[in-house]
Parts: structure tokens; C-alpha cells; sequence
């Protein structure tokens, strides 16, 4: 690497993001993937589906990750009676003035976490579209700008799917990373244990977690994030990767441009998450799976077969050229 020259003193970034570790560390053992794919979204700018199995603490990582950012932070739990009002927001009647006025909903917020987002029906879903990609919100006729910065980090249970919505594709896609949260390995379920045992309560150890970042140091970040250098050979090597989801036998349905698009965002940010101005393969490699495993979908014969969209995105990443 020492043929590189330093573009930009990433310093202060290293130093926020360890900040931001270890304030999360107070209370979460282990899940260090998953942490660090948050921060790349943070970075990156882009919204999180976080999947797994309940007991994993999905919500909690999300919580303590808005927690070390001094923003606004909102909780909106979907639910199967929840309506686009009650996310958006809607018009109230003001008899002092004898007009409407927009009360706005929980969606206005700088952090949002959407518990299992999939137990709420389609035309709650559809309220995200707008505000998810275009950072706004429109009623009756009048479109209201979304503060930044904007993260939305969506949760949802793999297994319990009685009362719950199938995510649209369009929705999905709107995500940046899904990130799936495994169980914890022995070692780390018995440091929860001690955790649980030496401290009197959870509630406490999460009020401990301190901001490591405001929005304005936040904004900063993310320009140095858009400056990383990346080669003309890698921007090709990306597209490769996505071109060849759409020509797959086993992918009945492959990844959009948008997902080009995610794929390189998140590689920078990645980068400078391991303290490099510029991206290598091995980044792109990372991310390929928490970018494309929700953008693609199986055919019917390989799903029966017991394959997985991870598996194939392996293989597509297996089988391209890896520049040098």
C-alpha cells in the first residue's frame, strides 16, 4: 500500500467511529460485523434492514447506534392496523385560525427505527417510498423537507410470518444493507451472561451511552466519504458484479442500478472505516452480499433446491476477474 499516497487525514473520522464503538460496546458483546456495517450506512448515507431471529438484540443496536449521534431519534413499532397517518402524519382542524395545519408524524426525525416493518400492510409500506428515497414527505399537495441527516434502520423476523406483509421490491431496494444478525458464539453469550449478572439492569447501562457525534461533525464526515478515490478498473469491476446478477440461471430476478450505485457509496465509506482514502477489491467484495442479498430474488427451482441469495452472490463474485 505504501505506493499510495495519502489523499485526506481521515484522523478525525478514526477517532469518531472508535468513539462510537466503544459507547456501544458499554452494553452490545460481540456483533462487530453488524456494528460496522451500520457505521458504513451511517457513512455512506443510506437506510438499514436488520433481520434476525428475535433475542439478538437488533432493536437494541439500533437504539445505542442513535444514542452516541446527538440528533433526533424516533421509534415507530409497525403494526397491521397502522395507517400511512400515523407515520407521516396528517391535517388537523385548528379552530383558532379555522384552517388545517399539518401535525407531522414520527417519519420526521433524524434516526427512525421501524420495528418489524414487515407486520404492517402494503399501503403503510408505500408511505416510505418518498420519504426513504427523496428525503420528503408530501400532503395534501405540499411537500415537506425531511431534516438531515436522514437514516431510517428497519427490523424484521425471519422466521414469524403469520400477520406479516412480504416487503415490496421497490421498498427493499430502498435499502442500502440488509444485515442479518447470527447468534452469539459461546465465548460472547457468556460475557451477556456476566454482563447481565454484574450490572442491576439493562435500562441502566443504556442511559451510560454517550453522543460521540453531532449532525454538523456527522456532515463532515460523510464529504470526506464522498472524496475517497476509487480506480476507473473497480467502477467496472462493480458494475461486472450487478450486470452478471441479471444473467444468472439461478436469479429470476437480478440487481437495478441503484444497487451499482449502493454497492459503490458503501466501498468508500468502507474504506475509510479501515482507515484508507482509496478502495480496494477486498471492499467490494465485503459488501456485495449486504447490498445484493435483498435486491435479487431466487428462481422458483433453485429456491427448492435449498439455495440461498447469499450463496449465488458468492458465486457471481467468484467467477469475476479481480482487477489489480
Amino acid at each position: 500500500m505504501s505506493q499510495y499516497e495519502t489523499r485526506q487525514d481521515l484522523t478525525e473520522l478514526k477517532t469518531a467511529v472508535d468513539a462510537i464503538r466503544a459507547e456501544i460496546g458499554k452494553v452490545i458483546v460481540g456483533q462487530h460485523q453488524t456494528i460496522d456495517l451500520l457505521l458504513t450506512a451511517l457513512l455512506a448515507d443510506g437506510h438499514v434492514l436488520i433481520e434476525g431471529v428475535p433475542g439478538v438484540a437488533k432493536t437494541l443496536i439500533a437504539k445505542l447506534l442513535a444514542k452516541t449521534i446527538s440528533v433526533d431519534f424516533s421509534r415507530i413499532q409497525f403494526t397491521p392496523d397502522l395507517m400511512p397517518s400515523d407515520v407521516l402524519g396528517t391535517s388537523i382542524f385548528n379552530p383558532k385560525t379555522t384552517d388545517f395545519e399539518y401535525r407531522r408524524g414520527p417519519i420526521f426525525s433524524n434516526i427512525v427505527l421501524i420495528d418489524e416493518i414487515n407486520r404492517a400492510p402494503a399501503k403503510t409500506q408505500a408511505a416510505l417510498f418518498e420519504v426513504m428515497e427523496e428525503r420528503q414527505a408530501t400532503n395534501d399537495g405540499i411537500t415537506y423537507l425531511l431534516a438531515e441527516p436522514f437514516l431510517v434502520l428497519a427490523t424484521q423476523n425471519p422466521v414469524e410470518q403469520e400477520g406479516t406483509y412480504r416487503l415490496p421490491e421497490a421498498q427493499l431496494d430502498r435499502f442500502l444493507f440488509k444485515v442479518v444478525v447470527g447468534y452469539p458464539n459461546i465465548l460472547e453469550e457468556v460475557n451477556i451472561l456476566k454482563g447481565h449478572h454484574e450490572r442491576r439492569n439493562l435500562a441502566d447501562a443504556v442511559e451510560a451511552v454517550q453522543p460521540a457525534l453531532t449532525a454538523e461533525q456527522l456532515q463532515t464526515l460523510r464529504s470526506q466519504v464522498h472524496r475517497v478515490h476509487i480506480e476507473d478498473k473497480l467502477l467496472e469491476y462493480i458494475a461486472q458484479i450487478v450486470q452478471s446478477t441479471r444473467t444468472h440461471k439461478s436469479l429470476f430476478l437480478g440487481a437495478s442500478p441503484r444497487a451499482s450505485v449502493a454497492l459503490l457509496n458503501s466501498s468508500k465509506a468502507l474504506a475509510t472505516l479501515r482507515g484508507r482514502d482509496f478502495v480496494t477489491p477486498e471492499d467490494v467484495q465485503e459488501l456485495a452480499a449486504p447490498v445484493l442479498r435483498h435486491r435479487v430474488l431466487l428462481t422458483p427451482e433453485r429456491e427448492m433446491e435449498g439455495g440461498t441469495a447469499d450463496e449465488v452472490i458468492g458465486q457471481v463474485v467468484q467467477k469475476i476477474e479481480v482487477p489489480r
